[in-house]
């Protein structure tokens, strides 16, 4: 008795120590630590190792590190609900060969490393509840052989496969014997949002089948999705199986006058339900607007609407449908019939758009370690009904990438640039070819510690056709109506300028071309500037005889 006592106290003093506020005790377990509501934010060293059952709950431990508990060997029940613990290490349960359960309730886990149970090959009970746990893998039950509880309710479970049970060895284990060899096993599977299409008819399957001394807890699992499922239980549905999509189109050619409104529809049957795109010129559009409606179960209508058409909306368009079983497309052509007299137009845009004002003034909004952001302002009669087209590439590429940008964008981002590299990138009207003033040609530095490390800004060398530019700090801007010849005076004053920084101390500016930025105030391309005033003064001017043009409404 009075060596129990001395245990006793010694236990005592050691939990004294290692949180105020835990206690401890012995019931039908065994010997036990409890802790509720305090602090932690780490498992404490220093808990006793002849434990059998730790309680751990409602504390601020975020984490499960590796070898969390291996030096308690005698424990049995671990407790660590309602915690902010969102990462368990794969090692975390060396050392509990003889945990029989493991409680997780009310965490922050989206995944579990389901590996990490080899070293429990005697749970039983694991409870994982009240998580945001969204996939389970195909061999997350394997090394669990003698688990007899599993609660997996109130996660993000949306799909998973059959061949997850199919793979747990306690299901094939009692499937083997006439008479079960243990009394119930009982399945949480309730209260996640379940997705009802033909990715989930095994897992379906699986549960209708389900026998003693299998047990769901809840067996009305319910349907979230898609839309016209959810809310049906799983008994109510019927799951075909899975197919690529069959994309048609009602109209495969199509003329339409000059100035009227088109919609384009196309037709997607696909399980499961597939992702719609549309293409003009093997070009993805961008700011358009797509309307999307169920016709059955398994098919999709996409419309594409073209309002106030021109003679550059003719073109074949694309209308493509994938899943991950595989993809189809269909195109639609398009014809814009123009009245009589109307062709006069070499340049095959409409009248109202051939008069537009076509101003555009673009510049380099945004640098970053990955690229550039470009912004642009049009002066157009429409802006509402305004496409642009997005012309990109390397400066000596004849043939650009072309992007297609809907009316109500002004910003394009380029990304993933290659060093020493000259590019061009040009913003016009939808279809029409650069004109001078629409483009920007910028090259990529060479200094290959910061690319390599890329924790400064890309250097730029900024040449563009409208205007010298207010550029952010590491780029340099002129103009390229001086016959670029400013470009080679920017390399040249800028591999100068290098040479004399790396022969200075190390506190002045290396490796950038921060130091070239007073060199617009040397007069370097000083008449490009000139230029831009007077086309601008232009621009104001055919913009204002415009508007005297068009009739005032008279005051009252």
């Amino acid at each position: 008795m009075l060596l129990f006592v001395t245990v006793l106290l010694d236990l005592v003093t050691k939990l004294s120590h290692l949180a105020g506020g835990c206690s401890c005790g012995t019931d039908r377990f065994g010997r036990s630590l409890t802790c509720m509501g305090i602090a932690l934010t780490q498992i404490p060293e220093d808990i006793p190792e002849d434990l059998t059952k730790i309680r751990i709950e409602k504390s601020q431990l975020s984490e499960l590190p590796k070898a969390a508990f291996s030096h308690i060997t005698c424990l049995k029940h671990l407790w660590l609900n309602f915690n902010d613990i969102a990462i368990i290490n794969i090692k975390s349960l060396e050392g509990l060969g003889n945990l029989t359960e493991l409680r997780l309730q009310g965490n922050k886990l989206r995944s579990v490393p389901w590996t990490a149970f080899e070293e429990t090959p005697n749970l039983k009970i694991l409870d994982l509840k009240h998580n945001r746990i969204d996939a389970l893998p195909e061999h997350a039950l394997k090394f669990l052989p003698g688990l007899t509880y599993l609660d997996l309710s109130s996660n993000q479970l949306s799909v998973i496969s059959k061949d997850v049970f199919m793979n747990w060895p306690l299901y094939h284990t009692e499937n083997k014997h006439e008479k079960p060899t243990v009394s119930n096993v009982v399945l949480a599977l309730h209260d996640n949002p379940w997705l009802c299409d033909c990715r989930l008819g095994g897992f379906i399957e699986f549960i209708k089948s389900l026998s003693p001394p299998f047990i769901l807890m809840n067996s009305y699992l319910t349907c979230s999705g898609p839309e016209f499922k959810a809310g049906k239980f799983f008994h109510e549905v019927g799951l075909k199986t899975c197919e690529k999509p069959v994309v048609s189109a009602p109209v495969s050619n199509i003329t339409v006058p000059l100035g009227g409104n088109i919609t384009l529809t196309c037709l997607a049957t696909a399980r499961p339900e597939p992702a719609i795109r549309w293409t003009y010129g093997l070009k993805i559009l961008r700011g358009f607007r797509e309307i999307q409606s169920r016709v059955d179960e398994d098919t999709i209508r996409s419309q594409l609407i073209i309002p106030s058409l021109h003679l550059a909306d003719r073109g074949l368009y694309t209308c493509f449908a994938n899943n991950f079983i595989g993809n189809s497309s269909i195109g639609i052509l398009l014809d814009v019939k123009s009245p009589e007299g109307s062709l006069s137009h070499s340049s095959d845009l409409p009248a109202a758009m051939a008069e537009e004002n076509v101003y555009i003034d673009i510049r380099i909004a945004k640098q970053t370690v990955y690229g550039i952001t470009v912004e642009w302002r049009a002066v157009t009669d429409n802006p509402a009904e305004t496409w642009f087209t997005i012309h990109f590439g390397r400066y000596d590429t004849l043939k650009k990438e072309q992007i297609y940008i809907g009316p109500g964008i002004n910003t394009y981002s380029v990304t993933d640039l290659l060093p020493v590299t000259k590019y061009e990138i040009c913003v016009t009207l939808k279809n029409q070819a650069p004109r001078n003033g629409q483009c920007i040609v910028f090259v990529t530095g060479s200094d290959f510690n910061e690319m390599e490390q890329r924790e400064r800004l890309i250097h730029i060398v900024v040449i563009v056709l409208a205007m010298v530019l207010a550029v952010p700090a590491g780029m340099y801007a002129c103009t390229t109506d001086a016959k670029f010849t400013c470009f080679e005076r920017c390399t040249e004053m800028w591999r100068n300028r290098r040479h004399t920084e790396h022969s200075h101390t190390s506190d002045e500016r290396q490796g950038t071309f921060d130091s070239l930025q007073a060199a617009s105030d040397e007069g370097l391309c000083k008449e490009s500037s000139k230029e831009l005033k007077a086309r601008r003064r232009s621009a104001e001017k055919l913009q204002k005889t415009k508007n005297e043009r068009r009739p005032t409404a008279e005051l009252y």
